[in-house]
Order: C-alpha cells, then structure tokens, then sequence
C-alpha cells in the first residue's frame, strides 16, 4: 500500500467516525423525542480502481419496527374513542346523581313522595302545599338540567368534530408537501432521516382522530387509508368536509338534516354502522356521542318524564280538568301528545294554575286544578289520589325502557342503573384500551434508544477515531523521513 493510500484510508476513517459521532450524539440528544427513530450509518469497503481505499458510508438507517408501529395507532385510536365514551357516560351518571345524593333525580323524587303524604294528612296546611309545590318544582327542574346537559355535550361534540375535521385537513397537505420532499431529497443522496420523523409524528397526530393504515410507495412515499378502506393520502390529500350547527336541540339529527354528517373528497360517508370508514378514534367517537349515546340517553330521560306527566294527567284523577287537559305536569304549559315525546323531560313545566309564580293558586293542587274557587280546606282526596298515581304500577307507554309494569320510584331507579351498568362497561373498556397502549408504547420504548448502549458505542468510536488520527500522524512522520533525506 502506497503511503497516499494509506493516508486516504485513514481520511475516510476519521470521517466516517465523525460521522457516527454526530449521528450517535443525536440519537442521545432525542432519546425522549416522540416520534424520533434511532439511527444507524450504514458502513462499506470503499473500492477505487480494484483496490480498497478505506471506508465508506452508504447511507443513514431508521430502526423502526413498523408492525409495532401499526399496531400502537390503532390502539391509540382505541384509546381515544373509549376515553370520549366513557367520559359522556360519566358526564350523564353525574348529571342524574347516586340515589343516596340530595340532589339526584332519585332524591328529588322520594322528597316529591314523602311532601304529597304528607300534605294529605293536612291538607289545610299552606306550608305543606307549598312543599309539595317546591318538591315538583325541583323534580321538573332535575329533568330540564339534564336535558340541557346532554344537548350541551352534542353541541360540544359537534364543535370537536368541526376541530378535528379542520386538523386532519391541514395534516394531510402538510404530509403531501413531505412527500414531495422526501422525493426531491431521496434523489439527491441527502439524509432524510429528519423527514421521516416528522411524517411519522404527523401519521401519528391523524392516527389518534381516525384510525389509519400506511402503505410505503416507492422513492420514500406513502399512502394512507382509514381502517375502514377510505383513502386519505395517495400522490394528493383528500379532503374531509363537515358543517357545525350553532344549536342542537332533542329533536336535532342527522337523519333529519339537521345535523351535517361526513364527507371525503365530496362523497359522503356514514358514521355510524359497520360500513362507516371513520369509526375507531376520537373522531368516530364524538359522531357516537352526538348521534347515538346522546339520543339514547335522552330517550330514557324522556321516557321516565313522559311516565310522570301521563301519570298526573290520567282520565279521571283530577275531575276538575277537562277531557285531555294537562295534569300537574305539564309540556311546556300544554297537554303532553305522545307523538312530541322527544324532547319531553326538556320542556317538562308546572302546571301555571297551581303555580302563585305563573298567576295560579297553589290551593288548586288540593282542590283541582280547574277549580275557580277554594273549597274545603280539610278534603285531600286528590292529594291522595296524586300520591297513589306516583306510586302506582303502570305499564310503560314509551320504548326508551323493556317492556313492563312499573312504579315511577321503579322507572327512576332503573334510569339511575341503566346509566350506571353504561358506564362502566365504558370505563372496563376504557381501562383495557389504555393498558394496551401503554403496553404497546413501552414496546416501541425498548426498541428504541438505550443511553448505556450508545455511550459504550461512542467509546469504540473514540478509540476508531484515535486509531486512524494514528495512522495519519505515522503517515506525516514518514513523509518527513522521505523530505530529509531528500534534502
């Protein structure tokens, strides 16, 4: 080997170490970045004219374990879906409060109960009529917040949707535009490495709105599709289209019109369903809370006030009202038609008559609510009769519950179960997601960076880079030899 030879040698040594050095010394400096690959420099024989001529770099490598990588999206999909459900079903528990909670529906209820027995036993009593009317007051009041809480919760679900729709969007030019580089760069021989954690990062940031499926193309690019086969990404971005509503209402819905649903490039897309395309990350999950777990649990909620004012308003309890008027209570003020009951237990109201606040008379609830005059301050037969509407067992004209005879403290109770037995299958499910995501993470954690490993890494390629500095000052000492014997 020539003394050239020799010194060119040691060159490519001294910059190939360097250049592990450099790419080693990032690779400790992200070792806690999300989204950061570690990195390897791939290292070959350099060959010049036949004969090696030290080494070579042929390129920098990514270590990514991509079937782990799939497998972690989809479960961080799955994370955020269940954690939307399980919060919504929290939100409605809370709302309708434990039995043993003074200010649950069911409380509300017994205090309903206990005031209606009591006042029969002196109807004279102004203080107890007056109890009763605040009880009622109370009971109407549980039913309208809980109303107004669930359509709050569609409304914020709608506005979310809005938000991620617009995240998406943005998300899908952007990793367009990192396509185009990638290709630009890949050309060109440049290390790409740092473009590639960012597309990564990006995936990832769709993968927890929509559940998402990669597939590598040629010269570095990808494409993506949701887990339902809709495509995002292939050579331009799709679009996704979705209109917000200001207000939602009971009677608020998509089938109707009211409510936008989802489209991809212009076609529109269910979102609900087996055939849905979007189902599986938060986004499907917040279309579940406004147009199914919502609308469900506004069905019962309906269901057991449609049970409350029909009890109060059955043919011949009150002989003082007219054929079909309305009872104690009352839908915003009218009688209760079992066509509207979607909405009901929002526009549940006191019946005005007996309500001194709405120009009534509160002696009406002992006399009758028709009545013009106060009677007998001693006759509670229609208190009686109230309290034994409230408890008895009638069967149920609405299908938000199975079919059956119930007592309203029974329709109650069940309503507080159903929300509860919901919930936490919610939360179990809640729970199993997390866990594999973390699972899942702590993987993709042990397959990445190890501190120890590259600080033993950078004293070998300290002492490489020693060896061939070495080389080179033998080489100049040689070179000296030949230039004094020259002279």
């Amino acid at each position: 080997m020539s003394i050239t030879s020799a010194l060119s040698s040691a060159l490519s040594g001294l910059s190939v170490t360097s250049r592990q050095a450099e790419i080693l010394s990032s690779n400790v400096a992200n070792a806690a970045t999300p989204g950061y690959a570690r990195r390897e420099l791939g290292l070959r024989s350099a060959i010049l004219a036949g004969t090696g001529q030290g080494v070579a770099a042929t390129g920098v490598t990514r270590n990514v374990d991509r079937a782990l990588l799939a497998e972690r999206r989809l479960a961080q999909a799955g994370d955020g879906d269940r954690s939307i459900r399980s919060a919504f079903l929290q939100r409605v528990e809370k709302r309708l409060g434990s039995p043993d909670d003074p200010g649950s529906l069911a409380a509300r209820l017994a205090v309903f109960d206990q005031t209606l027995i009591e006042a029969r036993s002196r109807p004279e009593s102004q203080a107890r009529l007056q109890a009763v009317l605040s009880a009622a007051r109370s009971l109407t009041g549980s039913f309208n917040a809980a109303t107004d809480d669930i359509q709050t919760a569609r409304g914020t679900a709608d506005a979310r949707i809005s938000e991620e729709v617009k995240q998406v969007n943005a998300t899908l030019v952007r990793l367009k535009n990192l396509n185009t580089e990638l290709r630009s760069f890949s050309g060109d021989g440049r290390d790409i490495s740092a473009l590639l954690d960012e597309r990564q990062r990006l995936v990832d940031s769709i993968s927890a709105i929509l559940p998402v499926k990669e597939v590598r193309r040629d010269h570095d690019q990808i494409a993506l599709f949701t887990a339902g086969g809709a495509t995002l990404l292939e050579g331009s971005a799709s679009v996704l289209g979705f209109t917000p509503v200001h207000t939602i209402s009971p009677e608020t819905t998509q089938a109707l019109g009211g409510l936008s649903g989802i489209t991809i490039n212009g076609t529109p897309f269910a979102t609900t369903g087996a055939s849905s395309p979007i189902l599986g990350g938060t986004l499907g999950a917040l279309f579940a809370v406004r147009d199914e777990l919502a609308v469900g649990a506004q069905g019962k909620l309906d269901a057991v006030a449609r049970d409350l004012v029909e009890r109060f308003s059955a043919p011949g309890l009150d002989p003082t009202l007219a054929s079909g008027g309305p009872g104690l209570f009352t839908d915003a003020g009218g009688a209760f038609l079992p066509a509207n009951e979607i909405g009901i237990a929002g526009r549940l109201r006191l019946n005005a008559a007996a309500d001194p606040a709405q120009g009534g008379a509160i002696f009406r609830l002992r006399d009758g609510l028709g009545t013009v005059t106060e009677g007998p301050p001693g006759e509670g037969s229609l208190l009686t009769e109230l309290q034994a509407a409230l408890s008895s067992t009638n069967p149920l004209g609405s299908s938000g519950f199975t079919a059956g005879n119930r007592s309203f403290a029974g329709l109650t109770a069940d309503l507080h179960a159903d929300s509860s037995v919901q919930r936490l299958s919610a939360q179990a499910d809640q729970s199993f997601a997390a866990a594999r995501l973390t699972s899942l993470t702590d993987l993709e954690d042990q397959n990445g960076i190890d501190t120890d490993q590259e600080m033993q890494a950078l004293l070998v390629i300290e002492k490489n880079y020693a060896a061939n500095a070495k080389v080179i000052q033998a080489v100049q000492d040689m070179i000296d030899i030949l230039i004094r014997l020259g002279a």
